[in-house]
């Protein structure tokens, strides 16, 4: 999680929203990202979703049921769709998102009925997850 931690401070080093993912095979990391929907001017390019894309291009497969992710903020309902649709095996998250988690929070899509169903563990290393979201938010709320 310290290292998925690390890439959401390059994502608020840069500007956007800070939340890191971390994919690992083996314990072997093989894939990170941070968001970069500003960057990109891509809706699609969360930390979760750019990773996924990533570790599929590290091992040649779309099937990643032999990896977990790590991720610094509960995930989207796309993200959370992406990562169900990869069949990763475990989901570690940080910090929970009341407006948009999709594991547990708001909704939690780990409990339909799809072919593949990852394990969620939620609230690893949370306070240390909460703390960039909560100072990139209150800084952008003094900008404005």
């Amino acid at each position: 999680m310290r290292h998925a931690i690390s890439q959401a401070e390059k994502a608020m080093a840069v500007g956007e929203v800070p939340v890191g993912a971390v994919i690992v095979k083996n314990n072997i990391i093989i894939a990170e990202a941070y968001n970069m929907r500003e960057t990109h001017n891509q809706a699609a390019s969360h930390a979760e979703m750019l990773a996924i894309e990533k570790a599929c291009m590290a091992i040649g497969s779309w099937r990643l049921d032999e990896c977990d992710v790590f991720v610094t903020m509960e995930p989207c309902p796309m993200c959370a769709g992406a990562i169900i649709q990869a069949r990763i095996r475990n989901v570690y998250f940080g910090c929970y998102d009341k407006k948009a988690g999709a594991f547990g929070t708001v909704a939690d899509l780990s409990t339909f009925r799809w072919t593949h169903k990852p394990s969620i563990y939620g609230g690893i290393m949370e306070e240390e997850c909460s703390v960039l979201p909560k100072k990139f938010f209150s800084s952008s709320r003094d900008i404005k």
